[in-house]
């Protein structure tokens, strides 16, 4: 596990979070294989056969706001590696990851292997706006920012 966590803006990384579990119920994709996670604008790439319709990203904005507002308190645990590879997809980890493994809880809807900084309850993130997305070589890409 890294000593030092990413240093992304915490509300737009907690919302990266409940967009990817909202994508994972709402699509049946797997989290986002790569992402941009900045203050302003954020971007994240799934693996996907399509764009989304002008529907579509209004029922996902709508559907991850309402997650939001469900005040859902971001909580941390330690699994030891052999738990977390038995409960987790950990592709993703760098291969310094060493024994132990943090878990970022968002209430019971969403848990995942993190290294970064997030808010402590989803009332923190405001509102996401889903800007755009687009479709190309296989990649779904979703755009969004946060609005107070």
């Amino acid at each position: 596990m890294p000593t030092n966590p990413k240093e992304y803006y915490p509300p737009m990384h907690s919302a990266e979070h409940i967009l990817n579990r909202t994508m994972i119920e709402m699509f049946n994709t797997k989290r986002s294989f790569s992402n941009h996670i900045e203050r302003r604008k954020s971007k994240c790439d799934y693996y996907f056969d399509r764009n989304l319709t002008e529907e579509e990203r209004n029922n996902l904005q709508n559907a991850i706001n309402k997650t939001i507002s469900l005040n859902l308190d971001i909580t941390e645990s330690i699994l030891d590696f052999e738990d977390a590879k038995r409960n987790f997809e950990l592709d993703g980890l760098p291969e310094n990851h060493g024994d132990e493994i943090r878990i970022i809880n968002i209430g019971n809807f969403d848990s995942c292997p993190c290294s970064g900084i997030h808010v402590k309850n989803s009332n923190e993130i405001g509102k996401i706006k889903i800007i755009s997305s687009s479709f190309d070589n296989k990649v779904l890409r979703v755009r969004f920012k946060l609005q107070n």
